[in-house]
């Protein structure tokens, strides 16, 4: 196996977390739980080709197709992929999870059109919840709760009490930079503190290896950094793209995709205005400057 190919890992009896090297853009986690009889997904992939690996891996466990797909929010890296799954699975999000899968389409293509993605038609939830929802394989419970706006408005996240399992889609990117643009900073803040009190003792993100609570701190002190510097940055009369450019990042310099800065201040400055959680911004925008700071094009998504 080299470092970048995809790796299951075994958190508890039944359950496993499937990780994508190296976390950066397109690659995303995914994680299922299984009695031997059934199964739950959570997440699937960006391309066709990457769903059917998962698929693949969790059927090397031992565990049958999933019956159920949870999908934490409707970004193509998390959703794309629901198609292999389907017709046997019933896909499941939050509300807005759905309205936003079917209004953005196949998004993917318009920053990164070069990639490969296969068959991979829009299949949004078929099942939808507004605030929380308990679903069971075989005698484990899993919780999906809805933190509010976060890293999307339509964000999920999965719990299972009995085991102590998190699975935070990506209201954490660990070893990676947080991103609020179609969400809320306010809200994000939030939203951590809800995952702080369900005592979760390990740490699936959305994106990066597997941790444990404390990345909820390396994700706070971030988020944190950024609101500071959207507050002085916007009362200097700087634009986004201008506080991004001078800022001094600090220990978030090693973070991958660090030109999310720009993007993120541009939220932050929305809500600073007056904006609530999550409204429309100009995504044009938001993406080319995030370009801008990368130095004239968008990091390839290396799905």
């Amino acid at each position: 196996m080299t470092a970048r190919e995809p790796y299951t890992v075994a958190l508890a009896e039944g359950v496993h977390a499937y990780v994508q090297p190296d976390g950066g853009w397109c690659l995303n986690n995914a994680g299922f739980l299984s009695d031997g009889t059934s199964t739950l997904l959570v997440d699937t992939a960006a391309t066709e080709r990457r769903a059917r690996a998962l698929r693949a891996a969790l059927l090397a466990t031992g565990a049958p197709p999933p019956a159920q797909v949870v999908n934490t929010h409707h970004h193509g890296d998390h959703t794309y992929g629901n198609s292999v799954f389907t017709p046997r699975a019933t896909i499941v999000s939050h509300a807005d999870c759905r309205r936003e899968a079917l209004a953005a389409g196949n998004h993917l293509e318009l920053l990164w059109p070069r990639t490969e993605y296969g068959e991979v038609p829009v299949t949004p939830a078929s099942l939808t919840y507004t605030d929380r929802l308990t679903l069971f394989t075989g005698g484990t419970e899993a919780q999906v709760l809805h933190p509010g706006p976060a890293h999307t408005v339509g964000d999920s996240v999965v719990w299972l009490p009995g085991e102590r399992i998190l699975f935070t889609g990506d209201l954490i990117f660990e070893g990676g930079t947080p991103f609020v643009l179609m969400g809320s900073l306010s809200g994000s803040l939030r939203a951590l503190a809800m995952l702080r009190e369900l005592g979760a003792e390990t740490v699936v993100p959305g994106h990066g290896p597997v941790t444990d609570p404390s990345a909820y701190d390396r994700t706070e002190r971030y988020l944190r950094f950024l609101a500071d510097l959207a507050q002085t940055s916007r009362a200097s009369g700087l634009t986004p793209l201008q506080a991004a450019l001078g800022a001094d990042l600090g220990e978030f310099a090693e973070l991958r995709e660090s030109e999310r800065l720009v993007a993120n201040l541009h939220r932050a400055y929305a809500e600073l205005d007056g904006l609530p959680p999550g409204s429309p911004l100009d995504l044009l925008t938001c993406f080319g400057d995030m370009a801008t700071v990368n130095g004239g094009e968008m990091v390839a998504c290396h799905a």
